[in-house]
């Protein structure tokens, strides 16, 4: 668990130091053996989750051969690049400062629909409700699901959540799945992002405002269900933990109609999930080493 929170730490401090190396996360290769899988009329024939999940097993291989190989350091390695790798793949962090430093309307706007996290969805408008919700969904895409998979599954299990979410989601793989793959492609990143989305819903609970967070989860339930992979409280969370940040001044403005200040803030709330997450890791490791 050590080797794990030191690849994370160091995973975070290379995209923050170098947000260059993002240009490094190029996923073409993934496009090209897709099309190919599914080339010469073969593509309904082939279940459009078997690639990803044979690059998965391939991974797993890879990990477990490097494992008790020079007391565990290639596989330090290995974690390293690949969670890199799978981190994003655009910097959060920069997308959300194009749009907070944008000297206009019409380029903030533009700035704004790097945020979406389909880029195949309708132009993000340039509104505090809209602008929360897509930075949260977009969060998880970029940073909760890679990093609770990785911790759960190690360096496959970044590869094989960063592969789905790509499959299904980026518009550059639409037109290699018909409306049936892209489906099942669709339901399994919602099975991927389900327990990282709740674990993000408790963590937002705990670091800004209980009660709303709480009772906004238990109005969206009620009414759309429990047991159900629609991630849509997701947004209705961050609405009300936003929100109530934003009124409680926390970020010395309390207007939560100004799309700039709600977004400023969301980064803030979000920053603190992650913070809490690594905490809890590094309690983990505590005691462990305790034990």
């Amino acid at each position: 668990m050590a080797k794990i929170l030191l690849a994370i730490v160091l995973v975070l401090a290379a995209s923050r130091a170098l947000p260059d190396l993002a240009r490094l996360r190029d996923f073409s290769w993934l496009h090209v053996w897709l099309k190919r899988w599914h080339g010469d009329g073969a593509r309904a024939a082939r279940p459009v989750l078997l690639l990803p999940a044979l690059l998965f097993v391939l991974c797993a291989l890879i990990q477990t051969a490097l494992d008790h190989v020079l007391f565990g350091l290639p596989l330090f390695a290995f974690a390293v690049i690949v969670l890199f790798f799978c981190w994003g793949p655009r910097e959060l962090d920069a997308d959300i400062d194009a749009v907070l430093k944008a000297p206009d309307r019409d380029q903030r706007l533009a700035a704004a629909q790097a945020l979406r996290p389909d880029s195949s969805h309708a132009p993000l408008p340039l509104e505090a409700t809209a602008l929360v919700e897509a930075t949260f969904v977009s969060a998880l895409s970029r940073w909760f699901g890679v990093l609770f998979w990785f911790v759960l599954l190690g360096p496959a299990g970044a590869l094989g959540y960063r592969m789905i979410q790509l499959i299904a989601r980026h518009a550059s793989f639409a037109d290699e799945l018909d409306a049936r793959q892209h489906e099942i492609a669709e339901r399994a990143a919602r099975i991927l992002d389900w327990a990282p989305a709740h674990l993000i819903a408790l963590t937002l609970a705990l670091v800004s405002e209980f009660d709303a967070v709480l009772r906004t989860w238990r109005e969206y339930h009620a009414e759309h269900g429990f047991f159900t992979l629609d991630l849509g409280f997701l947004g209705a969370l961050a609405r009300a933990g936003v929100d109530a940040d934003v009124i409680a001044g926390d970020g010395y403005a309390t207007d939560v109609n100004d799309p700039l200040n709600e977004l400023a803030d969301a980064r803030r709330v979000l920053r603190r999930v992650l913070l809490a997450w690594l905490a809890v890791l590094a309690l983990t490791v505590l005691a462990g080493w305790v034990n």
